[in-house]
C-alpha cells in the first residue's frame, strides 16, 4: 500500500509546527526567574568552630600495681581458703554416688524399706526406684541422709554462701502419698 505524498507532507508539517512551539521563549522565562530567585535568597553559611586544642594524656599509674593481675586474684583466693580450712568443707575426693546426679526436686520418695537394724528410703527418680539409707549421699549440693522416718527423708547439704564459705542447709524429702 502507498501513502499519498500529500499526507506525509501534512504529517511533517504537523511535527514541525510542533516542534516550532518549543521554542526559546519558555527557556529565556526560567532562566530570568532562577537569576530573580538567586538574587533574593540570603546566603548563611555558619562559620565552623576551631577545633579543640589537643592535648596528649600522660599515664602517670604505669609502674603502680596491676588491678587486673592474677597474682593478685591468687592472694586473694588464699586468703579466702586460710580462712575456711577449720570449717564446713564437703570432701571433693569421694566417689559419687547414682543420687548424686539429680537435683532434689526430681527425686521423690516413694516409701520406706524396713530390713533387720536398718531402714532403707525407697527414692524414685524418672521410672527408675533407689534404696537409700543414712549416711548415703543424694543431690547436687553434697547432701548426706541423715534420718529416714516413715514420712519422710531428713538431708544435710553443704553450700556456699555469698561469701564463698561452705554452710550446712537442711533439706527434707515428704512421702508423695501423703501431698493432696
Amino acid at each position: 500500500m502507498k501513502i499519498p505524498r500529500t499526507l506525509k507532507l501534512g504529517v511533517s508539517f504537523a511535527a514541525l509546527s510542533v516542534l516550532a512551539g518549543c521554542g526559546d521563549g519558555g527557556v529565556q522565562e526560567v532562566r530570568d526567574w532562577m537569576t530573580e530567585v538567586r538574587a533574593q535568597t540570603p546566603v548563611s553559611v555558619q562559620k565552623l568552630s576551631e577545633p579543640k586544642k589537643f592535648e596528649p594524656f600522660t599515664y602517670s599509674g604505669k609502674n603502680e600495681f596491676d588491678p587486673f593481675n592474677s597474682t593478685k586474684l591468687s592472694v586473694a583466693l588464699a586468703k579466702i581458703n586460710a580462712k575456711s580450712t577449720g570449717g564446713i568443707k564437703p570432701d571433693m575426693d569421694r566417689r559419687k554416688e547414682p543420687l548424686e546426679s539429680y537435683p532434689l526436686d526430681a527425686i521423690k520418695m516413694v516409701g520406706t524399706l524396713e530390713k533387720p537394724g536398718l531402714s532403707y528410703a525407697l527414692l524414685q527418680v524418672d521410672k527408675v526406684v533407689f534404696q537409700a539409707k543414712v549416711g548415703n549421699y543424694i543431690g547436687q549440693n553434697f547432701g548426706m541422709i541423715t534420718r529416714i522416718t516413715d514420712t519422710e527423708v531428713e538431708i544435710k547439704e553443704i553450700v556456699r554462701d555469698p561469701s564463698g564459705e561452705w554452710t550446712e542447709r537442711k533439706a527434707k524429702l515428704e512421702l508423695q502419698e501423703n501431698k493432696k
